[in-house]
């Protein structure tokens, strides 16, 4: 049996030069927004509550709450918008195709009845409204040339469409059935989102020209803008309205977000600039907002989430970050609190702690691409894309200067001997690699590609893996090799090799979903038939007491299995990360942390058969 306990979530995708589309459900408290495959539900007021919607088959764009706080709808770069239950395990409802191309935008009607959808698409097909349970069009949507980055519909009777987009367009529509009723061209540039305020009486538009301009919600027409004095000095991704409709935020290219008071039939005033926390690199530029509660939620194209309080817009915000892109190691590191690294694919290290979740970037002078990772106290060890091994010192939350080494060839495992760390040995396509602090000590060539690798704790011993499935066991001489034994019972490549934390055993897994656990004195199999996943196995993990190990495969499962018991006695975690299970720990004797493709660490509590 295995029980989710905590889940550290993945950031927004962002892109640069185009803002993002946030939203949220007033009743819960919560927001929404899009990772991958991924749609996101996330509890402002309890950040480790974490839901997540994967059945989209092509990246998500935007998601939104029904008024009634029933349905989510979500859309998709190919176009499709599916309706699921935000109850129930997210029974689907409906699913359309709306649009040819991506889909940028979309949102209710205040009865809950019809939805608007926006984005990219053929000829003059870049808005379509429909009934969301029988996906008729409810009007036509003439008058844009490009495609349209953001739609809104107005929120009290008489129904109103707005749009804008890549043409420097605002479309006005009247209906139901929609129809066009007029265009306003006062924005020089794109035109990246469109909002009516609650109360139903104007709507905002804000541009790539720096410029928010507001019109009258009942007849279209422009009546005020945002003062251009301290106005923002790059341009404007989003707009949000506060739920009294007498403020608006807005944030930009220019790293800040501003809160603007909104009077009736006036000018959008100035209230308050706020910088967000950051080096104020390009990673810190604004591209997404969201006005709930009593909560002023900004997106960073880094993804970093900011909460501040709409109350005290002096008080600092609280930073909720993690995960863009896909992680591919994860390493915890003894002590209390329990402190989790993990490095995504980016090369982006991040430190979290167990019960308390995101706990900091570690900012280092190292750019390559991570692919393989190791870590002890004060210590990173990592390899890149660029064929160099990286000491990497830790110093509180900061990397400092890092030291390298250059291989000579692209790594395919690292391996660190954790009571005698000055030892690494490195596998590639001829052999290993043995290293010495950051220095080359031998290379050697093995005959074999070497797609996996293990030192033994104290260094005298290590097993490499072979792209044929074929174990080898080598004593470590110095600096040279002897081997002692060769293996065979894998019948794929090898994909990873750990010794259990009392080197007694070692356990091994392939490519063709097997994994193996060995006895380390007698070579002997200690436990076979673990042939349970369906696809490659890409990670495994020892119990701090050696009587369990955690597999974690591509097919998105975490297989728990009791060295003492048979295989078919074993503890299945289905769909733990979408994508792929790329990262496993123990953290104590019960307790798993996994991490994968989805960009999210997960914490399972685990009861093992008896």
């Amino acid at each position: 049996m295995a029980e989710l306990k905590e889940t550290f979530a993945c950031v927004p995708s962002t892109e640069r030069g185009r803002g993002i589309l946030i939203s949220g459900d007033p009743k819960t408290n919560s927001i929404l927004y899009c990772n991958g495959r991924s749609v996101i539900i996330r509890y402002l007021h309890r950040p480790l509550e974490v839901k997540v919607y994967g059945e989209h088959m092509y990246p998500a764009t935007v998601a939104r709450y029904s008024p009634n706080g029933e349905w989510i709808a979500s859309g998709d770069v190919s176009g499709t918008v599916r309706i699921w239950g935000t109850h129930n395990d997210f029974v689907l409802k409906k699913e359309y195709r709306v649009l040819s191309g991506r889909i940028d935008d979309l949102q209710w009607s205040a009865d809950s009845e019809r939805i608007v959808a926006c984005g990219d698409g053929k000829g003059t097909s870049f808005v379509r409204a429909f009934v969301w349970d029988s996906g008729s069009n409810v009007g036509e949507f003439d008058g844009h040339s490009k495609r349209v980055l953001s739609c809104a519909f107005k929120p009290t009777r008489p129904f109103r469409i707005v749009s804008c987009g890549e043409d420097f367009l605002v479309n006005y529509y009247e209906g139901p059935p929609f129809k066009f009723k007029m265009s306003h061209r006062e924005h020089s540039n794109f035109v990246n989102c469109i909002r009516f305020s609650p109360d139903g009486t104007r709507f905002i538009t804000v541009s790539s020209d720096k410029k928010g301009l507001l019109y009258d919600a009942k007849t279209g027409e422009m009546n005020g803008e945002l003062t251009s004095e301290d106005g923002h000095k790059g341009s404007i991704y989003a707009v949000s309205w506060s739920p009294d409709s007498k403020r608006v935020i807005t944030v930009s290219a220019d790293k800040t977000a501003k809160v603007w008071e909104v009077s009736a039939d006036s000018n959008g005033n100035l209230v308050k600039t706020l910088t967000c926390p950051g080096s104020g690199g390009v990673n810190d530029m604004l591209v997404g907002c969201l006005w709930q509660n009593d909560h002023i939620v900004t997106v960073s194209l880094g993804g970093s989430i900011f909460l501040y309080s709409s109350g005290d817009l002096d008080k600092a915000p609280l930073e909720l970050s993690g995960h863009m892109k896909n992680i591919n190691s994860l390493v915890l590191l003894k002590g209390a609190p329990q402190i989790i690294l993990t490095t995504s694919f980016d090369g982006q290290i991040i430190k979290w702690i167990q019960g308390t979740g995101f706990s900091g970037k570690l900012e280092r002078n190292v750019s390559t691409q991570t692919k393989c990772f190791e870590a002890l106290e004060g210590e990173i060890v990592a390899s890149g894309f660029d064929n160099k091994v990286w000491r990497i010192p830790m110093l509180g939350d900061q990397c400092g200067d890092a030291d390298s080494v250059d291989v000579s060839c692209q790594p395919s495992d690292l391996s660190l001997a954790i009571l005698s760390p000055d030892l690494v040995m490195v596998s590639h396509d001829t052999g290993v690699t043995l290293l010495r602090g950051t220095k080359v000590v031998s290379t050697i060539d093995l005959g074999f590609t070497a797609t996996a690798c293990s030192v033994a704790p104290n260094g005298n011993e290590a097993v490499v893996g072979a792209k044929d499935g074929k174990l080898h066991v080598y004593s470590v001489l110095g600096d040279t090799l002897k081997e002692e034994a060769v293996l065979e019972k894998h019948r794929g490549p090898i994909t990873v090799i750990h010794y259990s934390p009392d080197i007694s055993m070692f356990a091994s897994a392939d490519s063709n979903r097997e994994a193996v656990v060995w006895d380390r004195a007698t070579h002997e199999i200690k436990l076979k038939n673990m042939l349970y996943h369906t696809a490659r196995v890409n990670c495994l993990a020892w119990s701090p007491n050696n009587e369990l190990i955690a597999t974690g495969s591509l097919d998105t499962c975490v297989i728990v299995y009791k060295i003492d018991k048979p295989a078919d006695q074993r503890i299945t975690i289905k769909g733990a990360h979408l994508g792929g299970v790329y990262g496993l720990a123990f953290s104590d004797d019960n307790t798993v942390v996994s991490s994968g493709e989805d960009a999210c660490v997960r914490i399972w509590k685990v009861t093992p058969p008896q």
